[in-house]
């Protein structure tokens, strides 16, 4: 091998790893970002939906019902006065099992976005209160 070829060689070698340490970067930054708390609160009503599902990726979803009448289009995690929400902590996901079919007053926060992983809605839940009648 000429003195030129491995000169080459180690170019394009070293151009690959630098496009790689850079889209590392980037992916890392991207990840960091999306965890970011967008918004906190709290929503209640009626718990009348919880459930693991997913192909792929198993996660735990929700939906609320906020009392009303249904309008309008799914916007923001609304469909009417239904609400869907995700949920990541173990004790939590234990808590709304009791609550199914309950009142209850949910603590969430907003994310910028969620991964496929982490589950469908950008909403997390933090904290279950059931409301006592």
């Amino acid at each position: 091998m000429s003195q030129e070829q491995k000169s080459f060689k180690s170019k394009v070698k070293s151009f690959f790893i630098k496009v790689l340490a850079v889209v590392i970067v980037f992916a890392a930054i991207a990840l960091w970002a999306a965890s970011w708390t967008y918004s906190e609160g709290t929503r209640a009503g009626q718990l009348i939906k919880f459930s693991k599902k997913g192909v792929i990726f198993k996660t735990y979803e929700g939906e609320l019902n906020m009392g009303g009448l249904r309008t309008g289009d799914a916007k923001d995690g609304l469909e009417g006065n239904l609400w869907n929400f995700s949920v990541l902590d173990e004790s939590v996901i234990t808590d709304l099992e009791n609550a199914e079919g309950k009142r209850v007053k949910l603590s969430y926060k907003q994310r910028y976005k969620a991964f496929v992983w982490q589950g469908e809605t950008d909403y997390f839940i933090v904290k279950v209160e059931v409301i006592e009648e």
